[in-house]
């Protein structure tokens, strides 16, 4: 199961896949999450002193993929100058464009 989930003090949704599911004795569920591509889990992503994921944390299940979408996002964090690019180039087209 692929699940979609926010940390507390995050900005960005994370999507990753569900490697564990602990069940409490009163009926709670809590989840362990690891990416594909990572070598270890997520407990290093969650809130400090999170060992799991609650079910108020989750925001969805994931119903299709869209591969390397998510490198966009990543790639314009990492250089902030892309995304004055990326404007620029949308207002180049914008002004460029011709109506009939």
């Amino acid at each position: 199961e692929v699940v979609v989930f926010k940390i507390k003090d995050r900005d960005i949704p994370i999507v990753h896949r569900v490697l564990k599911v602990h069940e409490k004795p009163d009926g709670a569920v809590e989840l362990l999450t690891k990416g594909d591509n990572n070598r270890i889990d997520d407990r290093s992503l969650y809130a400090p002193g999170q060992m799991w994921l609650k079910r108020e944390d989750i925001l969805g299940r994931a119903v299709g993929t869209l591969r390397y979408v998510g490198m966009v996002t990543i790639m314009l964090n990492d250089y902030p100058a892309l995304k004055y690019v990326l404007v620029g180039l949308m207002g180049l087209f914008v002004l460029t464009n011709k109506e009939g």
